[in-house]
C-alpha cells in the first residue's frame, strides 16, 4: 500500500521520466516497420518505468536512470516480441541477405558492394535496396532473449544481479564479443560505420543523419540493415 505521499512521489518519478520514455521510443521505432506505432512503444515503456520505480534500490550500484533506461527498453521489446511484428517473409529476407553478405565477403575477401550481394541474390540493385527498406527493423539481438526463462526470471533481472553471482565463462564470452563487434564495425565501409556511430553513440535519429550524410531518409534505412547485415555476418560464431 502506498502513503498518500507516497503515490505523490511516484507519481512525480513518472513525469519526471516520462521524456525519457518517449526518446526512447522514437529511437527505437525509427528502423522498425511502419506497422510498429510509436504510441505502443511509449505505453510498453511507461510500464517499465513503473516497473522500475518499484523494484530500484538505492545502493545496488546503479543509478536510477540507467536502471530504469534498461527496464523501459526491455518492456518495449517484450511488446515487440510479443505482438511478432516482423512478417516471415521479411525474416526470410534478412536471412538470405545475410547468406549473400557471407557469400561475397568470402569472394571478394573484403566487404562487399551492394550490388554485388544484389548479383549474388540474383537481382537488380533497386529491388534489392527494396529489400533492405522493408528489412529496417533488423537487430544484432534477438527480442527473446528478453523473454523470461524457465525459472520466471528475466533477462534484465539477469543483468541487474551483483557481481557476486557473475559466470567467469559468460564474462569472458561477453568480453570476446564486444572484442569481435568492435573489430566487425571497424572493417564496415566508412559511410556505414558513420551512420552506426551517429545512430548508436550520439543518438542521432535517422533523419537527422540523413542531412548529414546528404542522402534521403529511406537510404540511411537501407544502409543501416544493410551495415547491421555485415555485422551479423561477422558475428554468427557469437
Amino acid at each position: 500500500m502506498y502513503t498518500a505521499q507516497g503515490t505523490i512521489e511516484k507519481n512525480q518519478q513518472i513525469d519526471q521520466y516520462i521524456p525519457l520514455v518517449k526518446r526512447l521510443a522514437h529511437h527505437l521505432v525509427s528502423k522498425l516497420p511502419a506497422s510498429v506505432q510509436v504510441d505502443d512503444l511509449v505505453q510498453a515503456g511507461l510500464i517499465g518505468l513503473m516497473d522500475a520505480i518499484s523494484k530500484f534500490e538505492e545502493g545496488q550500484g546503479a543509478q536510477f536512470e540507467t536502471y530504469a533506461t534498461q527496464r523501459i527498453r526491455g518492456a518495449m521489446m517484450d511488446e515487440l516480441r510479443q505482438s511478432d511484428w516482423m512478417p516471415r517473409s521479411i525474416r526470410q529476407s534478412q536471412r538470405k541477405v545475410e547468406a549473400a553478405t557471407v557469400k561475397a565477403e568470402q569472394a571478394f575477401g573484403r566487404p562487399p558492394t551492394e550490388l554485388e550481394v544484389a548479383q549474388i541474390m540474383g537481382l537488380k540493385l533497386d529491388e534489392y535496396q527494396q529489400i533492405l527498406f522493408e528489412s529496417r527493423g533488423a537487430q544484432l539481438i534477438f527480442y527473446d532473449d528478453y523473454a523470461e526463462d524457465g525459472d520466471g526470471e528475466s533477462y534484465l533481472d539477469r543483468q541487474m544481479q551483483g557481481d557476486d553471482c557473475a559466470d567467469p565463462a559468460a564474462i569472458l564470452g561477453d568480453q570476446r564479443f564486444r572484442a569481435a563487434l568492435v573489430e566487425a564495425i571497424d572493417l564496415l565501409p566508412e559511410r556505414e560505420k558513420m551512420l552506426m556511430s551517429l545512430y548508436y553513440e550520439r543518438e542521432f535519429n535517422f533523419k537527422e543523419i540523413a542531412a548529414v550524410l546528404g542522402v534521403t531518409e529511406s537510404r540511411v534505412c537501407q544502409l543501416h540493415t544493410q551495415a547491421v547485415s555485415r555485422l551479423k555476418s561477422k558475428l554468427r560464431e557469437h
